[in-house]
């Protein structure tokens, strides 16, 4: 059984409110669920206590026997001072956008326009 920390929705239309829960990955999302460990309401003010709450010895817990957190719940996780030391979108790797890109600005050249020179983007074949 795959354990998920994730959001099950709650509220009215056009008035979200969550609860962060621990279930089965293969429960709906609104579904039954092992564990409720908080909740998360996106309405309140960012400087309101209320807008986020969480268990977290209860998270910790989860965490420590494999339950994997959805990449929201690794977000509010990572605002809780959970997460990990990347912060919650490590597994992104930057570095390919960071490194500097062919540019094709020599005037000796037939102008660039080759197909080659207009469709490149650095990627390596």
């Amino acid at each position: 059984m795959v354990v998920k920390i994730r959001l099950a929705r709650l509220g009215c239309r056009n008035h979200p409110f969550y609860r962060v829960v621990v279930s089965d990955s293969k429960t709906p999302r609104d579904g039954k669920h092992l564990e409720v460990v908080g909740f998360y309401n996106p309405l309140s003010g960012k400087d309101d206590e209320e807008q986020m709450r969480l268990k977290l010895e209860r998270v910790k817990y989860w965490l420590s026997v494999g339950a994997k957190p959805t990449e929201p719940v690794e977000y509010l996780l990572f605002r809780a001072g959970l997460g990990r030391q990347g912060g919650p979108f490590e597994k992104f790797s930057f570095a390919a956008l960071s490194q500097e890109q062919p540019t094709n600005v020599d005037d000796s050249k037939d102008n660039g326009t080759s197909p080659e020179a207009i469709f490149s983007i650095g990627l390596q074949v």
